[in-house]
This record gives C-alpha cells, structure tokens and sequence, in this order.
C-alpha cells in the first residue's frame, strides 16, 4: 500500500479564509495591545510568604495562571455590548480539549470562530516553552476534514516574574507581568516550523521555536498533506498506521 493508492476526502475551505484568519489574530492583538497600553498586564499573587513567591519554580504554575488571566481578557471585552473589536462570544474550554479558548468574532454580517491555544514562555528564562506541544496529530488533521475552515490559532505570551513588597501588609507579593506576545494561525506556520513527535499517542505537533516562527500560506487540503507526511516520515510510524488512522478518522473513501 503506498499513500498515493487512497482516496482521500478533500477539504476546500472558503475564499476569504486568509483575510478572516489575519483578522481574527489582528483584533486578538489590539485587544492585548489596549491592556498592556493601560497597565492591566499583571496577575499579582498575593501569599502569606515573607520571602514571596519560589521564583525557581514559578513557571510550574505560570502557564494555567496566564491562561486565565487571558481568558479574563477577552471575557471583558465581550461583556461589552458593540464592543470595537467585534468580540461577541468567548467560551473557555476543558482542561483537555485541544483549545484553551474559542473566540466568536462578527465580521460584516459573518460569524468568524478562533480556537485559541494559549503557551506560556517565561521571557527570563532562555528556551523556557520553547518547542511545545500544541496538539494530537489525529484531532488537528480530523478536524481540517470536518470543518475546512477550522482555524487554530497559538497565542503565545511570554511573562516574567518578580516579587514587589506590599506596603500595607508587609509582605512580598509574586507579579507575573505579560510583556510580550503573538499569534500564529496553526494552518499557515512554514513547513521548517513544524515538527512531529510520535512519543504521545497518535504523536504531538511541535512548533520547533514559538518565539521565531515564519509563515507559509497554505491550503487546507495542502496543510493536511503536510501534516501526513510528517507523520510518515516518523521512524516509529508507516503506512499501515497511518491507515488504520485514516479509516478510524473518515479521512479517505477507501
């Protein structure tokens, strides 16, 4: 059996999905710009610790904490009503699902959905969340073919951490501050970007460097390739695994 004997479904996703996909990461970033321009960029964490916070160890609990902090972000924006940025809906997600955040953005008379995964690197600690998994090869390449235009997006956001002492309580207060961030719509990261990791299950996407990441504008069809022969070039992968994937996940006609 060789790749090029099956039928695969292909998925043709919409006209205007670039256009939508650059505005979606486009309003994500003005909104991140306007809290970081009013000061609103800090999870202070207070303790009864008069020492403050470990910062050696930190980084164990940076990631969920900035990943709440940025769902509080969004949240606030669409608690209000004609907000600038068009933001009506923002549902976080279980601790399992393959986005932290899904982002419902109106466009015209459309409805644009972002799946946001939020990555948390530590900008004072070199190669801190450098290559992370983002998700299952399986469930990003199953739902290409269910939804053409389903867009992934990695947002990553890099904090540093430092202990400041309250003046009223005498103690030291830990303060993650965002300092930086991007977005990336996962559909078009160049190919040199994206490594595959056939350790966790069905294997893991890998973004080589989060913090240099270049783009290659791609089709869905041609993203779904792309990801099939990282996974076939894998040593501990073949054709006939990627078979019993292929009919488990509807991703062929024969």
């Amino acid at each position: 059996m060789k790749y090029e004997d099956l039928i695969f479904k292909i998925p043709v996703e919409s006209k205007t999905y670039k256009e939508d996909s650059d505005f979606v990461i486009k309003q994500m970033i003005s909104i991140l710009d306007n809290r970081k321009k009013i000061g609103d960029n800090k999870i202070i964490i207070n303790t009864n610790l008069k020492r403050g916070l470990p910062l050696e160890n930190i980084n164990k609990i940076a990631g969920p904490m900035i990943e709440a902090w940025s769902g509080e972000v969004f949240d606030g924006i669409r608690d209000y009503n004609n907000n600038t940025y068009n933001l009506i809906n923002v549902e976080a997600q279980e601790r399992l699902g393959m986005a932290d955040i899904i982002l419902q953005f109106r466009k015209n008379d459309r409805v644009i959905t972002g799946n946001v995964d939020v990555k948390a690197t530590a900008n004072d600690i070199p190669n801190s969340g450098k290559g992370p998994n983002i998700t299952s090869f399986s469930r990003i390449r199953t739902a290409y073919v269910i939804d053409p235009d389903y867009m992934f997006i990695i947002l990553s956001i890099k904090h540093r951490v430092y202990s400041e002492r309250n003046k009223e309580t005498g103690l030291v207060d830990g303060i993650m501050e965002v300092v930086d961030y991007n977005a990336y719509d996962l559909k078009f990261i160049s190919d040199a970007d994206i490594n595959y990791n056939p350790a966790l299950g069905t294997g893991q996407i890998q973004i080589k460097d989060i913090h240099y990441v270049t783009y290659q504008y791609r089709t869905t069809w041609e993203m779904c390739q792309l990801l099939d022969q990282k996974y076939l070039h894998s040593t501990r992968r073949d054709i006939n695994d990627f078979y019993r994937e292929a009919i488990k996940n509807k991703w062929i006609k024969n």
